[in-house]
Parts: C-alpha cells; structure tokens; sequence
C-alpha cells in the first residue's frame, strides 16, 4: 500500500522550514474504507448464484479487509493506551470485537471453500455493514479483483 505524504514549506529569511508531515492514510479512514468495501462486496456476492473466480475473490477481499480492520483497530487503541486512555481503548475494541470474530470465522471458511458456511457467515456480518449507503455510480471499482491471489500467498507465507 502506497502512502502519500505532503510537505508544506514556510519560506523565511533565515532558510526553508518544513511544516510536520501529513498522513491522509490515518487508521479511521482505513477502517471506513474498509468496511465499505466488505459491503459492496457482500452486495456482489448475494447476486452470484454459484461459486465461481470473482466469488473466491469476493470471500478472500472480505477475508483480507476483515484482517486490516482488526490491524487498524489494535493501532487506534494502542495510541490511546499510550496516553494512558485505558478505558477509551478498551470500549473501542469491544466496539469492534465483531471484526476480529468474524474474520477468525471467516478465513478459515474461505480457506476451505466451505460455501454454505461462509453464506451463513456472510449474513452475520452484513448485521454489521448494512447501513453503508453506496451508490450505483461509486468510484471504489472492485477492489476484491486478484484478492483470492494475495490471500493463498499471505497463508503461503
């Protein structure tokens, strides 16, 4: 994943000082990514009617995304822990306890191929997802495309 940094010059007489570096990849904005991809990939999977290539990419991006937002979410609370907000970080992960659930239930399905399982899967974390508004003319693309690929090589690894 490519990060993006933008560095603001301030031009005074005594040389060039540059301003802090500014992160738009922020874990929040990760998380929200995220989880709307899981739900327009949900969105596509209920409209396939057998297993075929995009649906093993569709589980394996659900998989993967699941995967980032738990990273995310252990990134955000150990920030809070840092400055000793304890309870903050401790709420925040059970806020998003389901993440972490769903995909240790969820990568072991996919791994097997297990499709009737991963429907029942599936339906538990659209609970989660649902109230994701996307339009028909979104930008995202399809992110889950060559998602089954990275995931054989992640477990490979």
């Amino acid at each position: 994943m490519l990060t993006s940094c933008y560095f603001e010059s301030n031009h005074q007489d005594e040389g060039i000082n540059l301003s802090q570096i500014i992160n738009p990849n922020v874990p929040g904005k990760e998380r929200a990514r995220l989880k709307k991809g899981i739900a327009l990939a949900l969105r596509e999977l209920m409209k396939e009617n057998e297993p075929n290539t995009q649906t093993r990419d569709l589980v394996a991006f659900i998989s993967l995304a699941l995967d980032g937002i738990k990273r995310t979410v252990e990134i955000t609370a150990a920030a809070w822990e840092k400055r000793n907000y304890w309870l903050k970080a401790d709420r925040f992960r059970r806020e998003w306890a389901w993440a972490d659930a769903l995909s240790k239930e969820f990568r072991p399905l996919v791994l097997a191929k297990d499709w009737d399982s991963i429907a029942l899967s599936s339906a538990k974390l659209y609970q989660h997802v649902k109230e994701i508004k996307i339009s028909e003319k979104h930008r995202m693309g399809k992110p889950w495309i060559g998602a089954w690929e990275k995931l054989m090589s992640d477990v490979s690894d």
